[in-house]
C-alpha cells in the first residue's frame, strides 16, 4: 500500500507531457474551430478536408487523408457532409473511371478563401508575444517531439502483456 500511495505523489496527470499536450491541443484546436464552426458549421474534420482541398485539388479520399492526418472514416464524413451542404462535388475522372475526383463547389470555394485570413489572423493572436525565432523552434521542438513519439509507437521493448494484466 505504501508503495502506491508512493506512485500516487509520485505522478501527477497536470505534469504528465501527453496530458498538457492535450490540453494545449485543445485550447488552439477550439480557438481555431470557433471560427468555422460558429460562421458556417463546418466540422473540424470538414474544415481539414476543405483546407486541403483548398490548396490541391482535385483530389481523391485517399489523397486527402494522406495530407490531412485524419483517417478514412472521418475524411468520409467530411465529404459527406461537404457534398450534403453544396461545399463539394464528385466527379469520375475523364481517364480513370476509378477514381473519383473532390472539388470544392463555387460556394465551397468562396468559404474556404473568407474563412483562410481568420484563422490565419487567429493562429497570429495565438503566436502573439513569441518572437519569429521562438516559433521556429517551438515547430522545430514539435517536430522533433513528434517524430520521437512516432518511433515510440513502434517501440514496444518495456511492454509485456503479462504484466498488464
Amino acid at each position: 500500500m505504501a508503495q502506491n500511495d508512493q506512485i500516487k505523489k509520485a505522478f501527477e496527470l497536470q505534469d504528465f507531457f501527453p496530458y498538457q499536450v492535450r490540453v494545449f491541443y485543445r485550447a488552439v484546436s477550439e480557438s481555431i474551430a470557433n471560427i468555422y464552426t460558429i460562421k458556417y458549421g463546418l466540422t473540424v474534420f470538414e474544415w481539414r478536408a476543405m483546407a486541403v482541398l483548398g490548396n490541391h485539388q482535385p483530389l481523391t479520399a485517399s489523397e486527402i487523408v494522406a495530407h490531412s492526418s485524419l483517417d478514412k472514416v472521418q475524411i468520409s464524413r467530411a465529404i459527406k457532409g461537404l457534398t450534403n451542404a453544396g461545399l463539394l462535388e464528385r466527379k469520375t475522372d475523364d481517364t480513370d473511371k476509378r477514381r473519383v475526383n473532390l472539388m470544392l463547389t463555387t460556394k465551397g470555394n468562396t468559404i474556404f478563401h473568407t474563412l483562410v485570413p481568420l484563422v490565419q489572423d487567429r493562429e497570429d493572436k495565438i503566436l502573439s508575444g513569441l518572437s519569429n525565432s521562438e516559433i521556429s523552434i517551438l515547430k522545430n521542438l514539435m517536430t522533433r517531439i513528434q517524430k520521437n513519439a512516432v518511433a515510440c509507437m513502434s517501440d514496444n521493448t518495456n511492454i509485456n502483456a503479462d504484466e498488464l494484466s
